[in-house]
């Protein structure tokens, strides 16, 4: 017999978490494209709060994709630079809550599609299990060609092992080995056959058979319109749904389906992007058939590349907008990110405020009334809440009260690992150089010590005049606040 309480309707909201690979901030055109139009998520952004000041953690994927997932900043895991291989160990140890486990534990249903690239602990062909040790150095294997490993054996701490339900998708990027699907914690088809051809940064390693580069986001988009269907609540009482749903585009190689290729006009990375606009409006569309509403997020996990002439034509269109740098940069054309909101809850309207993807794990789990950890979280909950400053009540998670007068200090890393701190207009980056792709590189600095570049980022968006000599006591500021919110250096003065 159904209590009175048990048949109370669940009006929470299905949450749909859509994470594109390398979508620069002047991708889109509600954030100023004007070589083409993305009208399935301009009219999202009109919908909802679209963000012109948000960060991911680091301009690289896989740090950017923990702190998305963990709320935690990337030098808090064993990876302190560069990104993870595609047979590299699980990077979120077990003892790390996520956004799958709050939701999970407050009664959703949760599923992730797509690119995972946060490690999975992979059987190898000698019979021993790859595993990241968090008490030693740690150097991922970008190169490593995957070729040790058993794929006929389940791996171990993947997405089923780290609070989500159900899991497809891929292990690292789009030009990393194994080129196969993955599901649960098995390989679909096992990759036996040498990757050919390798179209443009594509490292060699095994692939499936029936590999084909172009269509896996087409794939994602079948998987993951098959499981809303499959999860469709069929009355009131049923749970809500979190999808986390991760693309392989726009990041290389650039191969939009044949349906796509050509459709902007500038070349194939637009292609994919056009293609991820509409794969969005698929998604959206399965979603509408439920009754139950649906908060939706869409960001990038960093900024776009730019160094790429097969890419498509950057004079007509600049994929950062007119930010300096590009992924892997310390710049804000590397971190600095396009970041949507819509749905039941969510204030309209553009926010100029200074954010992070460290906020959507507890922004969204205040919204929802998750239960949370609150201890060891780098993020904030105000991504959902309409105010002018960074304030938090005491029953909001903040490890301190921050005065009016001293906004919060964010952080976000490089590709070689270098540290550039935020605060409002404000930048202080501590490389020599930009620490990812664009020349000159240089080399990370100490945190607090005299090398490093200082930028105002509100009068000089291009970060061209650096102001580092005039502004040290603003520098100085910020790297004690950010010190003594964070701990950063306590145990590690350089990340390594």
């Amino acid at each position: 017999m159904t209590s009175p309480v048990d048949a109370r309707p669940d009006t929470r909201p299905d949450v749909l978490v859509v994470v594109t690979d390398d979508l620069g901030f002047g991708d889109l055109s509600c954030y100023g494209a004007t070589a083409y139009t993305t009208p399935v998520l301009d009219s999202l952004a009109q919908q909802g709060r679209l963000f012109t000041d948000a960060h991911a953690t680091s301009s690289v994927c896989t740090p950017s994709r923990y702190s998305l997932l963990t709320g935690r900043y990337p030098w808090r895991s064993p990876l302190r630079s560069r990104v993870l291989g595609g047979t590299d160990g699980a990077l979120i140890d077990g003892d790390t809550p996520t956004l799958a486990h709050a939701l999970g534990d407050a009664g959703y249903r949760t599923a992730a599609i797509g690119k995972w690239h946060l490690g999975l602990d992979w059987q190898l062909r000698d019979g021993t299990r790859r595993r990241i040790d968090p008490a030693q150095p740690f150097r991922p294997a970008m190169e490593a060609d995957g070729w040790d490993v058993d794929y006929t054996a389940p791996f171990e701490n993947g997405p089923l092992d780290r609070g989500f339900d159900e899991f497809f998708g891929i292990a690292g990027s789009l030009d990393m080995p194994p080129y196969c699907f993955l599901r649960g914690r098995e390989v679909v088809t096992a990759p036996t056959l040498e990757k050919s051809p390798l179209i443009t940064s594509q490292r060699p390693g095994p692939a499936a058979p029936d590999w084909d580069d172009a269509t896996v986001d087409l794939r994602f988009a079948e998987e993951a319109e098959s499981w809303l269907a499959r999860t469709r609540p069929l009355t009131a009482q049923d749970p809500p749904r979190l999808l986390y749903f991760a693309t392989a585009a726009p990041h290389r190689p650039c191969v939009p389906p044949a349906e796509f290729a050509g459709r902007s006009g500038i070349g194939p990375r637009a292609d994919s992007i056009l293609m991820i606009d509409e794969i969005v409006g698929r998604l959206l569309a399965e979603l509408d058939r439920s009754a139950r509403p649906c908060l939706v997020v869409f960001t990038s996990d960093n900024g776009a590349p730019t160094g790429y002439v097969e890419d498509g034509r950057l004079e007509d269109h600049l994929p950062n907008g007119i930010l300096r740098g590009q992924k892997a940069d310390v710049y804000d054309g590397g971190h600095r990110v396009p970041l949507i909101l819509s749905g039941p809850g969510v204030p309209t309207g553009e926010d100029p405020r200074l954010v992070s993807l460290l906020d959507v794990l507890p922004s969204l789990a205040t919204q929802l009334g998750a239960p949370l950890a609150r201890t060891g979280l780098d993020g904030q909950d105000h991504l959902l809440r309409d105010e002018d400053h960074l304030l938090r009540d005491e029953d909001h998670l903040l490890r301190d009260r921050t005065p009016e007068d001293q906004p919060l200090v964010l952080g976000a890393t490089a590709f070689d690992g270098s540290l550039v701190l935020m605060r409002e207009g404000e930048a202080a980056i501590y490389s020599t150089g930009s620490g990812g792709f664009s020349e000159p590189v240089g080399h990370p600095t100490v945190l607090g010590g005299d090398q490093g570049q200082f930028y105002d980022r509100r009068a000089d968006p291009a970060q061209s005049a650096d102001l580092w000599a005039q502004r040290a006591r603003a520098r100085h500021d910020m790297t004690d606040d950010f010190v003594r919110r964070t701990g950063y250096g306590a145990t590690d003065d350089q990340l390594r």
